[in-house]
């Protein structure tokens, strides 16, 4: 197993990590897992509901009306993605005030499924899902979430087609479609019921938000000049975007993905993969969800990617904890709380 101290590498999600056998793995402290009651038809598998304990903590999304001098005074002592030190304030300021209307402050929003089961897929690009014909299965869900590298084209019936949600750091989305160009990641998915969910790691997402639904080139920072259109496609709305709040971000990291890294020397670098973020982001809005292309027992069987032409070996980054997550979606699946894709290889 190699670990690379590299924050800059394409960190797509759904990269495997050694899960521990049954048994043996474990929960971070006050990591409980609750299961509900019953919905009308289905059960009820989502790790917060409004009448859980410190639901009113796990506000996912950060929109406008939320923004106040407490929050900042708050959240300004802490690094991103967990906050915003050393962010300045009207960076901040101006883009939260463009995220003022109903859609950017809900997940699922105004756009319910008639069913009363909320069932949701999140699709990692693991590449235990090349061959596993699981596309079908896959868009048969209400909604898809996906992320990083999604490549579609040329494995639909393994991945299906369905996309609602993407869900990135714009160091990820420009490094995946760097990176995974030759495999056909040309573009990020779109479609007009296609939402786009930003994960706040930087500055320079905050920047690229503002920008995209501005609809004007990035002004400053690493990406100035940018064209978020290129990104998004010229239609891009404001109500197409979503921003993770950053205390949601450190609220999954305490009570889920408390990783070692944190009081070692990677302290600097460590966040939750994004592939978990959209995971336990799901588990938090879904009455049932099922979780593709995530790291198994039997990691090593598999490509790193679905999409990969030739094996590749699983890389352990530093900024992630991958066996901690790998521990944590056995627990999740072993509890009924999620369906976790696996196959033996």
């Amino acid at each position: 197993m190699r670990v690379l101290a590299t924050k800059d590498s394409p960190q797509v999600s759904g990269r495997r990590a050694a899960a521990p056998p049954p048994g043996s793995a474990h929960r971070q402290p006050g990591a409980t897992m609750v299961l509900h009651p019953p919905a009308l038809s289905c059960q009820v598998n989502r790790l917060i509901t409004p009448n859980s304990p410190n639901s009113g903590k796990a506000r996912v999304l950060l929109a406008a009306g939320l923004f106040s001098p407490e929050l900042w005074d708050s959240l300004s002592q802490r690094r991103a993605p967990y906050g915003w030190q050393g962010i300045p304030r009207r960076d901040i300021a101006s883009t939260l005030s463009l995220l003022n209307s109903s859609d950017n402050a809900q997940l699922l929003g105004s756009r319910e499924p008639r069913r009363d089961c909320i069932r949701c897929a999140v699709v990692g690009n693991g590449g235990i899902l090349n061959g596993s014909r699981q596309g079908p299965n896959i868009d048969a869900h209400d909604y898809v979430f996906r992320l990083n590298g999604a490549v579609i084209k040329g494995f639909e019936k393994d991945v299906g087609t369905k996309t609602s949600f993407y869900g990135f750091t714009v160091n990820t989305m420009k490094n995946s479609l760097i990176a995974y160009r030759a495999a056909g990641f040309t573009s990020v998915p779109r479609g007009q019921d296609l939402r786009y969910i930003f994960i706040p790691s930087d500055l320079r997402d905050y920047v690229m938000l503002r920008s995209a639904i501005l609809g004007v080139r990035v002004p400053s920072g690493i990406d100035k000049g940018d064209r978020p259109q290129t990104y998004f496609g010229p239609e891009a709305s404001a109500s197409k975007f979503k921003l993770l709040h950053p205390a949601f971000i450190s609220y999954l990291t305490e009570r889920f993905l408390k990783s070692k890294r944190i009081i070692s020397k990677f302290k600097d670098l460590y966040m939750p993969s994004t592939g978990a973020l959209m995971l336990l982001t799901a588990l938090h809005a879904c009455d049932q969800v099922s979780a593709y292309g995530f790291i198994t027992s039997n990691f090593w069987k598999f490509s790193d990617h679905y999409f990969d032409r030739v094996k590749q070996p699983l890389v352990f980054y530093a900024n992630h904890d991958l066996s901690l997550e790998a521990a944590l979606w056995w627990d999740l699946h072993k509890a009924g709380i999620l369906q976790l894709y696996q196959h033996r290889g």
